[in-house]
């Protein structure tokens, strides 16, 4: 009876929990969606900085999938407030100039 008790409290617990997070999500103007998003394109960004500083010339298939996943972080980013991303706003501007740069690479020589 008491263990019932005690994961009934538990489980109304973690979906108080719940609640207030998307309450709170909600109360800065975004979607819940957007914000896992963001949070998925967080990680890939430290993925790809890590990959824009390792390699310095990429090849055309690794250009173009470069492209694609800083295309994927800036829309995702986007949608966040700026305030959200403040720490990663040195990495952000780090593979904004890659990206910048493959462009115009790409553009010259087509």
């Amino acid at each position: 009876m008491i263990f019932v008790l005690i994961v009934c409290i538990l489980v109304t617990m973690i979906l108080s929990l719940l609640a207030f997070a998307i309450y709170q999500i909600k109360m800065a103007g975004m979607e819940v969606k957007d914000f896992w998003s963001f949070m998925k394109a967080n990680d890939t960004l430290n993925k790809l900085y890590a990959f824009s500083i390792k390699y310095e010339q990429l090849s055309p298939q690794q250009q173009v999938l470069f492209l694609k996943e800083a295309d994927t972080i800036f829309e995702a980013f986007g949608k966040v407030p700026d305030a959200l991303w403040e720490e990663e706003y040195e990495q952000y501007m780090e593979i904004l100039n890659k990206y910048k740069d493959i462009k115009l690479k790409r553009w010259q020589s087509n």
